[in-house]
């Protein structure tokens, strides 16, 4: 599955068993030896250019967007050093992103799959995301075969390992997970130059993996806590998402469509972005019913276009008031 060209948390996703896979960008002329200044690495490799889209794209995540700015600058630098002849050695880029799901994890992961690219940190550029089921064999002998055949896809890239912590299942002796867990661990250390990986989840249970998995707490460098949105920044979300598929709110949708999320919000199972995502298609789904009764009306571009708040309003999140 290809990620959308746009980038709104929450939309890209990675179904278990289908990696999700994206080009770094377009194909550039590695940093120039000669580069003595940020300002021509930052030329030469278009990398504000992926901040700038980050900025853009990305509701709300200031502290998200501060430290891939900190990363890039410690990558950018980095590259002067070695333009240098300084001695140094390749910085730990391995990663932890946390918080709730539809927090834009997946969306700062091909980003950050650019940034590397650009700066010559990974050949290809490529995201590849996966879950357990991805990594892990039901029987003896199936999960080594599987965790090099993803790791094998992933080289000259970013692996993205969505909810890490179900790898690891003390309760279960037999659990194949732990197998996945040393591959992982071995390929992080040797081929560091050639592969980032990003593990993801909630914040509770990774501290908890990592606990239990000290080998892979002590390969992972930076830590990025992902903030959950506002109803003003879901909002937000909501505008750029109807207006990328052509549709816009109608008088009074807006004000119907903030007020379910000040519903959904505090409700079991909210998920961010990806909760607005699902609530909008709903709606879309009661307009194209609302529109399909009134089959001998001759429809106007703003009947296709307009979700009107009636179509906000039908949500049983309503009627449980």
């Amino acid at each position: 599955m290809t990620a959308p060209s746009y980038a709104i948390p929450g939309v890209v996703s990675a179904p278990a068993a289908s990696p999700v896979e994206e080009a770094g960008g377009p194909s550039l002329a590695p940093v120039d030896s000669g580069a003595r200044s940020v300002a021509q690495v930052l030329a030469q490799s278009q990398v504000e250019d992926v901040l700038a889209e980050l900025e853009r794209d990305l509701v709300g995540l200031a502290p998200v967007k501060a430290r891939i700015r900190d990363i890039a600058a410690l990558l950018v630098i980095d590259k002067l050093r070695i333009n240098l002849g300084l001695t140094s050695q390749a910085p730990s880029l391995h990663m932890c992103f946390t918080g709730n799901p539809g927090t834009g994890k997946t969306t700062v992961a091909l980003r950050m799959a650019q940034i590397l690219h650009r700066l010559g940190y990974v050949r290809k550029g490529h995201l590849v995301a996966v879950t357990r089921d991805d990594l892990v064999g039901q029987y003896i002998g199936h999960t080594a075969p599987k965790t090099k055949e993803v790791l094998k896809k992933a080289m000259g890239g970013v692996l993205f390992i969505d909810e890490a912590y179900y790898l690891y299942r003390p309760e279960n002796e037999r659990d194949y997970g732990q197998e996945a867990i040393e591959i992982l661990l071995q390929v992080m250390e040797n081929q560091r130059d050639d592969l980032v990986v990003i593990l993801a989840g909630y914040k509770d249970r990774m501290d908890t993996f990592f606990q239990s998995n000290p080998g892979m707490s002590s390969r992972i460098a930076h830590h990025l806590d992902f903030p959950d949105y506002s109803v003003d920044e879901l909002m937000q979300i909501s505008g750029k998402m109807l207006e990328t598929q052509n549709y816009r709110f109608g008088p009074g949708a807006a004000e119907a469509f903030d007020r379910y999320l000040q519903l959904r919000i505090g409700q079991p199972h909210f998920a961010n972005a990806r909760s607005v995502r699902n609530a909008l298609d709903r709606a879309r789904l009661r307009q194209a019913s609302r529109l399909f009764a009134e089959r001998d009306r001759e429809l106007t571009r703003d009947d296709l276009t307009t979700i009107e708040a009636q179509d906000i309003l039908a949500s049983r999140l309503f009627k449980t008031e």
